[in-house]
């Protein structure tokens, strides 16, 4: 499978997480709750802050009574703004959990300003009340598939990857350190004067939460990258996926999904036929050895199989189709 960015510009996402860690520098926020109560956003601009991650939900059925108050108010006065979903791993599965934060405000919508919804993982703060321990009751394998869970389940219903907020320690303890989650932003908790070691998954972290008791509200957060980048992670490029199979000698599919958060529209997609020429190809242009299939739109997660049949030359020798999707080029041998 090979992917394709529709738009001539990388993803923060890879920018930052596999960036050095750094303990000074970056783009300042902060983060908020409930707890925090209400906020004077103009005074956090005033300070210098540029984003916002505000918690939205806990568990399967709690919402903050104020993150409709907070996550429009940063909004309004033009921070970048995220949500974050404080996970309870023993209540239930990661997928309700995450249908629960999507539906109550951890959804992504395109408008510049909102930040991939966050999976907040830390030491089970009710140990006296459920009386179980600081990964509650999980075992290491166990708490990677419920993390799968809900990152999997996030990622189909918003097109993109939840930012993963935690401890080194946590994440060793928890998970044995797993080295699965790379491929998510990771927003690192360490209160000091250094980020230090990270979690096996990342080489880099995108935020760090150095304080939690911020000059400016809330905790104190610093983004590891420029303003550019913080503003890309918010509004990344559309993406789309393309994979080919050849079936025999003379059938060919190729499958154009879209895999990121956009909807993408005209998608061009161009074949070579070699060693024989197109005779069948439904939807599409063709002549000779050459193809072109046009996909007016293609929503996000939705996906588009085409099919291509050729006539070889001959019953032996090199035959297949060589196809180009934007920057990506794909060739499908028959066998």
């Amino acid at each position: 499978m090979r992917r394709v960015l529709l738009v001539a510009m990388l993803a923060a996402t890879g920018l930052v997480t596999q960036a050095p860690a750094q303990a000074a520098g970056g783009v300042p926020g902060v983060d908020v709750s409930n707890w925090t109560g209400d906020i004077d956003w103009a005074k956090v601009v005033e300070g210098g802050g540029k984003f916002a991650f505000v918690h939205a939900t806990e568990g399967s059925d709690w919402i903050s009574p104020r993150f409709q108050a907070q996550y429009g108010g940063a909004a309004e006065a033009g921070l970048f703004r995220g949500a974050y979903h404080f996970a309870l791993p023993h209540s239930s599965s990661g997928a309700q959990q995450a249908e629960h934060f999507v539906a109550n405000g951890g959804a992504w919508t395109s408008d510049g300003l909102t930040l991939p919804g966050v999976l907040d993982l830390e030491d089970n703060p009710y140990q006296q009340k459920t009386g179980k321990n600081s990964c509650y009751d999980l075992s290491q394998k166990d708490m990677v598939a419920w993390i799968k869970d809900f990152t999997t389940t996030y990622r189909r219903k918003t097109g993109r990857d939840a930012i993963i907020y935690t401890t080194t320690s946590w994440w060793r303890t928890c998970t044995g350190d797993s080295d699965a989650f790379g491929r998510h932003p990771l927003w690192l908790a360490r209160w000091g004067s250094e980020p230090g070691e990270l979690p096996k998954s990342w080489t880099g972290h995108a935020f760090w939460q150095s304080t939690d008791k911020g000059p400016l509200v809330g905790g104190g957060n610093v983004f590891n990258g420029t303003e550019a980048q913080l503003k890309a992670l918010a509004n990344p490029p559309a993406e789309v996926s393309v994979s080919g199979a050849a079936k025999g000698r003379k059938l060919y599919t190729i499958t154009v999904a879209n895999t990121g958060p956009h909807p993408v529209t005209n998608v061009k997609v161009d074949g070579r036929a070699f060693g024989g020429k197109v005779v069948k190809a439904p939807g599409c242009k063709f002549s000779g050895t050459a193809v072109r299939c046009v996909i007016p739109e293609l929503a996000r997660g939705k996906k588009v199989r085409l099919t291509v049949t050729l006539k070889p030359r001959s019953s032996s020798g090199a035959v297949g189709i060589r196809v180009t999707v934007g920057t990506v080029k794909l060739t499908l041998k028959g066998a």
